[in-house]
């Protein structure tokens, strides 16, 4: 088992808090291996075993258990006269699971740590019965620094910005990153999880009937990463290809993938408007290995996919992450967080004085002092040019500063 610091500091900060900590995350991103960490933590400081209860929800042990019988048997293993720190790993296959830990929550002194896998974990039935009384942690597949510790465990690590090209081409989901292996056989794990989340917490949980159609526009968003569409383009794209599908049901695919935490929406900000745009948003990859066990690997998808890999790394950095719109321009990322901002622009190379005064350009025209970044694939990358830092891409990734 290999440490994810960052996850255990942050969720222990809320140990012993009238809270319940919910982890949520694409299947197979090591949500259970964090809350395993996490109950390890809890017992070296102090907490005996008998303390400390583990429910897994994906065993066949629970298969049919009812949310009444769930709490019974729970509420007779509490300790009589110490806290209880309870773990309930995918908690969402219970159905009525938020009346249970409300009801533990609100009877007994118990500390409550719960995951899940799909949109279920954060319903408007969690707001009705766990009102103020969660706190939420989106767990991600590996960070770039994460893999590079990973692969430390089993092989000698090459120089980060070669490391870099692997991070792209396999992804982070943790399950490929315990050993070596090649593409042709991490591909078929990732395709595994793929599948699982697609089937289970997708077409069987909201009884989706023409599958067919459901993967054409799950190919479409896989091939279109970094690029502003609409439902309405993916229609007409379907039609080109005599298929018929209405905008209603292609935003209801789109929110389907974004529940299972498939992909993530990017809306557009108006940069001198201050507001939100709600047409032409961009979606990225939770992992870029998704896209490439769907679509097999193609060496010309690299721009858009480190362009993803740099929109998640923003996200895991508590940044809410827009599109910029500014006179008619694009700027790659305006990523906030209470009252910070950057900008970022990402490009694989800066091949021509043409396509550097669109990188350096755009950015220059915005004319405040917050921090501005041009990221690129390239070993000479670095510097500053008029106030705009360059940087290479796996640098900024490891950076703690942004």
């Amino acid at each position: 088992m290999i440490f994810r610091p960052e996850y255990v500091e942050k969720i222990m900060t809320y140990m012993d808090t009238p809270f319940v900590k919910i982890l949520t995350g694409i299947r197979r991103s090591g949500k259970s291996t964090i809350m395993n960490m996490i109950s390890m933590e809890i017992e070296k400081r102090g907490v005996s075993c008998d303390r400390i209860l583990y429910y897994n929800f994906d065993s066949l042990e629970y298969e049919g258990i009812t949310a009444k019988e769930l709490f019974i048997t729970v509420k007779n293993q509490l300790s009589s006269n110490q806290k209880t720190y309870l773990f309930f790993d995918e908690i969402q296959e219970i159905d009525g699971w938020e009346k249970i830990v409300n009801s533990l929550m609100s009877d007994f002194d118990v500390d409550i740590y719960v995951t899940g896998s799909n949109s279920r974990m954060m319903s408007s039935e969690i707001a009705t019965y766990l009102t103020g009384r969660y706190i939420s942690f989106r767990v991600y597949p590996l960070s770039f620094s994460e893999f590079l510790e990973f692969r430390k465990s089993f092989t000698v690590v090459d120089e980060p910005r070669r490391e870099l090209i692997k991070y792209l081409q396999y992804g982070g989901f943790p399950a490929i990153h315990l050993r070596e292996y090649t593409k042709e056989e991490a591909y078929p794990i990732v395709r595994d999880i793929y599948n699982s989340t697609i089937f289970t917490d997708i077409v069987k949980r909201n009884n989706i009937r023409k599958i067919d159609q459901f993967e054409r526009v799950v190919r479409y968003v896989f091939d279109n990463i970094g690029n502003t569409f609409s439902a309405s383009s993916i229609t007409r794209y379907l039609k080109s290809e005599q298929r018929t599908l209405d905008n209603e049901t292609v935003y209801n695919y789109l929110s389907k993938l974004e529940s299972a935490y498939i992909i993530c929406r990017c809306n557009r900000y108006d940069i001198k408007g201050k507001e939100l745009l709600k047409t032409q948003e961009k979606f990225y990859l939770t992992d870029p290995a998704l896209r490439y066990c769907v679509l097999g690997y193609k060496a010309d998808s690299a721009a858009a996919m480190l362009e993803n890999i740099v929109y998640m790394e923003l996200l895991r950095g508590g940044y809410e992450v827009s599109v910029g719109k500014f006179d008619g321009y694009e700027i790659d990322f305006v990523a906030t967080k209470q009252d910070e901002k950057i900008y970022v622009q990402v490009a694989k190379e800066i091949a021509s004085e043409s396509t550097r005064e669109i990188e350096y350009g755009r950015l220059l025209e915005i004319r405040d002092n917050y921090p501005k970044y041009v990221l690129l694939d390239d070993d000479y990358a670095g510097g500053n040019y008029q106030g705009i830092k360059t940087i290479h891409i796996a640098d900024f990734l490891l950076s703690k500063d942004f």
